[in-house]
């Protein structure tokens, strides 16, 4: 059978990469193992938080169906980070696993030019280095000139149990053996192996709650994405609750270290630094008398629980003991036991910026594959290899947002430029314009992509380009109007209990104090009641930080301007001092003719690119 686009795998990657070429009109088809599990949560259920909620408003702001899938499914929404600035908050949301997995099955059954089939991949079909197409344990061949592997952690999945291994992807699923021994030997990628690991499962009904702390979500939840109507927006939500380990769990823990697969030696693979079990953060941190335990509703009913901070890979009888010893949880009953996971991945510095892999024409990665760990991060790969993959198909420029427009460009320059030895883990610390890349601005930022593609509605797009035309047309005011020190104007400011002004002041520097309220911003301009409180919200932190949004603005422009500049033919490598002999020897083996072209090779990074482009002024002034 023939495609344009077949994707393998139909976790969180995989279906944004099925959905947008299907969007984009294009024949596609997606292969599961357990068509049941497309979008299933392997570890927590949860959406969101710090850097990754700012992916999620990401993919949605281009036409994804993550937000839209967390507004449905949604047990409890949170702002993380409420009391520090915009840039750095993170919108986080448990989500019911059930609902979700199902929600997203049904989207992608229904939708449009594409088709789903439960097999395995066991190899692709390839020619004169060019993707064709794939076959599967059935023996089945599929055609298409481009293929995405999304296979999360099912290559060469192996599950660690106290002693105990077995061959999965997931607890309970086939692992992907032979299409993994073909990416090594067959094609010759570079393969590295890592390491994730989940906690064990709680019946509800065997945890005591009153002797823990709640933690309810906000009283005015804000959906996650952008299509859905916040006025409307009113979900039914569910508490978390927080308890604690204490010295007896600590000793249960490290009397067992012995028998743990992450000391034995039984383990190889790296683990995620920012998330470790609990026997890790035992070991690196003995000194701490207890550390924290949430626990999450899985669903709705709130059967079952996740026990976020207690991942481990320890046998079964001492998940048992550790987990009683918590308060609260002194009678509980396991449903599911945690357990660490190794898998196969692909060094991404195998990529280019569009997810394509260099060696092969036609053949994508997404998600887990290429190092990377989460939901969000995989999804929002997911959805810039779907997308790339439907514009080659088409025979259109790529689909690559730099860093300064997204913090998906972030993560896809990270993992392409420098690889990963761990578990990437995306963070509001990896972006050098954090003012700019803001939750609450990326419909703005990003609206114009799928409209260009396709992937959004016309009556969603209108209404975003009228905000748009509200904002500016607000700011504009504000940068041209002032304020005088009046004997009225004064008394007003006395009246919303703000500080006297001595001096004429543009209204947008005056709403730039920190103690500006929505309130206030409209007893100074009513005119502004015209707008919508979204828009009102939008104001406010533009001209909080204006002075600094402008000049990270002038840094972007700066470093377009310098992307541009022109490598000389003749130009000695070698002699410029604070480059590595690795980068010095990519670039001169390519010999990119301009900085941007230099920018798009693996390991070289922006403080390479300002060097460069130092010794490159320089040796210009000598001619």
């Amino acid at each position: 059978m023939n495609y344009d686009i077949i994707v393998i795998g139909g976790g969180h990657a995989g279906i944004e990469a099925s959905l947008a070429p299907a969007r984009m009109g294009l024949k596609t088809l997606m292969v599961t193992i357990l068509a049941e599990q497309i979008g299933a949560s392997s570890c927590n259920p949860a959406i969101g938080g710090l850097a990754k909620g700012h992916l999620v408003k990401e993919i949605d702001a281009i036409g994804g169906e993550m937000g839209l899938a967390t507004d449905a499914t949604g047990l409890q929404f949170r702002i993380l980070n409420q009391s520090k600035g915009p840039a750095v908050r993170g919108s986080r949301a448990q989500i019911d696993m059930d609902r979700y997995r199902i929600y997203m099955r049904n989207v992608l059954l229904n939708s449009p030019n594409l088709d789903i089939k439960q097999e395995i991949v066991t190899s692709l079909i390839i020619e004169d280095n060019r993707v064709l197409g794939v076959e599967t344990q059935l023996g089945n061949r599929y055609l298409a000139s481009k293929v995405i592997i999304a296979s999360g952690t099912f290559l060469n999945g192996l599950i660690h149990i106290g002693e105990k291994q077995q061959q999965a992807g997931r607890q309970g699923e086939f692992a992907s053996t032979n299409l993994a021994d073909y990416l090594r030997r067959g094609l010759g990628l570079d393969i590295g192996r890592l390491k994730t690991g989940t906690c064990a499962r709680i019946e509800g009904g065997s945890i005591d709650f009153s002797v823990m702390e709640a933690q309810n979500g906000d009283i005015n939840p804000i959906p996650f994405s952008f299509r859905t109507d916040r006025e409307t927006f009113n979900p039914t939500q569910l508490p978390c609750h927080i308890t604690y380990t204490n010295e007896t769990t600590h000793n249960i823990i490290e009397s067992n270290f012995y028998r743990a697969p992450l000391f034995s030696g039984q383990i190889a693979g790296t683990g995620p630094r920012y998330c470790p079990s609990i026997e890790d953060k035992i070991n690196r941190f003995r000194d701490r008398p207890r550390h924290q335990i949430f626990i999450e509703p899985q669903t709705r009913e709130a059967n079952e629980f996740y026990i976020n901070g207690m991942s481990t890979s320890l046998p079964t009888d001492v998940q048992l003991d550790m987990i009683r010893s918590v308060k609260g949880m002194e009678s509980a009953k396991i449903v599911r036991y945690g357990y660490a996971i190794e898998y196969d991945f692909i060094q991404p510095t195998e990529l280019k910026h569009t997810l394509e892999v260099k060696k092969i024409d036609g053949l994508y990665c997404a998600g887990q594959v290429n190092g990377t760990t989460g939901y969000e991060e995989a999804a929002a790969q997911g959805l810039v290899a779907g997308i790339n993959a439907g514009l080659a198909v088409k025979d259109k420029k790529p689909f690559i947002l730099g860093r300064h427009e997204a913090y998906i460009g972030v993560l896809i320059d990270d993992l392409v430029t420098k690889g990963t030895k761990e578990p990437y883990r995306m963070f509001t610390s990896r972006s050098e314009y954090r003012l700019l890349l803001r939750e609450d601005n990326a419909d703005i930022r990003l609206y114009r992509y799928g409209k260009e593609f396709g992937l959004l509605d016309k009556s969603y797009i209108e209404k975003v380009e009228k905000k748009e035309r509200d904002i500016k047309e607000a700011l504009e005011y504000l940068k041209e109007n002032f304020a005088t020190p009046t004997k009225e104007f004064i008394e007003l400011l006395k009246s919303i209990g703000e500080e006297k002004i001595n001096d004429k002041i543009y209204l947008i520097d005056l709403l730039a104090r920190s103690s500006m309220t929505k309130e206030k911003l409209l007893t100074i301009v009513p005119s502004f009641k015209k707008y919508s409180s979204e828009i009102i919200e939008q104001i406010l932190i533009e001209a909080k930080y204006s002075r600094y949004i402008a000049k990270q603005q002038l840094q972007v422009n700066k470093m377009k301007d310098m992307l541009q500049v022109k490598i000389p033919k003749d130009f000695d490598f070698s002699k410029v001092s604070g480059l590595s002999n690795e980068i010095v020897e990519k670039l001169t083996k390519i010999n990119p003719p301009t900085l941007f072209n230099a920018s798009e090779i693996s390991g070289v990074t922006p403080a390479s690119l300002e060097i460069l482009h130092i010794y490159i002024k320089m040796a210009q002034k000598l001619k």
